[in-house]
């Protein structure tokens, strides 16, 4: 993206998207980006509000980008089979995006998150729907297997299982099963 001709938001945002990946959400900045388009930081900022609203949008594509991967992994199939899809959906984003994954993780503003995090709230709820849990239980459901996921991708990401024995992949099938189980046996109050 040489000089200020190709200097679009969304041709930033791809780029900063990224950066994210290569070096870290965390390290993507303004002036990051200027270094990675070759222009200067101010010229940024008639496209661009400053950081936060770089990152807001990094974490607003992953959510397009991880909804259109869920709508299309999620049709036709319940409960479990629908389980193992989302997460599976999950897992290969983050290994692909580490950047963009960690962008999800982080608090946005939910007015500009809007429709992509609503879209994929929706498709997560409705995947434990399919465990007939009562509406009132499908956020603690949702909560519950999100903490897992995370929990676990986050502890592979760092290297948290490279130095033991089963392979990580065992462990992740024996973790949605135990998903699968407990969803099954979801307690109500």
């Amino acid at each position: 993206m040489a000089g200020r001709a190709g200097l679009t938001v969304p041709a930033l945002t791809t780029a900063a998207a990224e950066l994210a990946d290569e070096v870290g959400f965390d390290q993507v900045t303004v002036s990051a980006l200027a270094r990675r388009v070759g222009v200067q930081p101010a010229s940024l900022y008639a496209h661009l509000r400053g950081t936060d609203d770089l990152r807001t949008r990094i974490a607003v594509r992953a959510l397009e980008e991880i909804g259109d991967r869920l709508s299309v992994a999620l049709a036709g199939r319940a409960r479990r089979e629908a389980l193992q899809a989302l997460v599976d959906v999950m897992r290969d984003y983050a290994r692909e995006h580490p950047g963009r994954w960690a962008a999800t993780q982080v608090r946005v503003d939910v007015t500009r998150a809007g429709a992509a995090g609503a879209r994929v709230s929706a498709l997560t709820a409705g995947v434990l729907r399919g465990y007939d849990l009562p509406d009132a239980e499908v956020p603690h459901a949702v909560r519950f297997v999100g903490s897992t996921v995370n929990g676990f991708l986050h502890l592979q990401a760092i290297g948290g299982f490279d130095h033991s024995a089963p392979d990580a992949q065992q462990s992740w099938a024996r973790t949605t099963d135990a998903l699968d189980a407990a969803l099954r046996a979801w307690p109500t109050a």
